[in-house]
């Protein structure tokens, strides 16, 4: 044991190095975001994740927006709590049997204006769970989608760029 630790001190990180943070661009879109929240909404734009089944891996960069790094309520984009106080739902993961009751029910609880944003590849249409016995599908086999954010997982940068993406559409319509 105490050759593995020794071993660990003397060869360093084996992670990649951080990219170089581009806080002027980061803050410039959650500003657009915030701009865009205001002209449709008249306030800051309230936003429920709800994990329909996924792997997790889009609710780690979900969250990252809220970290030290891109600190999005910084720019009055907030997380919250109930849905009955947000105005996007952000979907993650293919919807599994168990979870496709709980989402329609949060999907009802959430008022109008609402707005459904399914993040990621298995929230497109099943991704790798796609014909499995214990998933129903994408997001849109569940609920009406009005965005989708493709990756997988798709960055934080992505998250912030299709919800300005969700809003200037949105915005545009009514």
């Amino acid at each position: 044991m105490r050759k593995i630790l020794l071993d660990s001190f003397t060869r360093g990180s084996l992670t990649e190095p951080a990219p170089a943070p581009d806080e002027a661009a980061l803050a410039e879109l959650a500003k657009k975001v915030d701009r865009a929240a205001q002209a449709r909404l008249g306030r800051s734009l309230a936003i429920r994740e709800v994990d329909a089944g996924s792997c997790n891996g889009c609710e780690l960069e979900i969250h990252a927006l809220s970290n030290a790094f891109y600190d999005i309520e910084r720019f009055g984009l907030r997380f919250v709590a109930s849905p009955r106080h947000a105005d996007v739902l952000l979907v993650t993961g293919p919807v599994t049997k168990n979870m496709h009751e709980a989402l329609l029910r949060t999907f009802n609880a959430t008022p109008d204006p609402k707005w459904v944003v399914a993040v990621g590849g298995c929230a497109a249409d099943g991704g790798i769970f796609k014909g499995s016995y214990a998933c129903v599908g994408g997001v849109a086999d569940a609920i009406p989608v009005d965005l989708h954010i493709p990756g997988c997982p798709p960055s934080p940068t992505a998250l912030l760029k299709g919800l300005l993406a969700l809003l200037e559409h949105v915005g545009g319509k009514g």
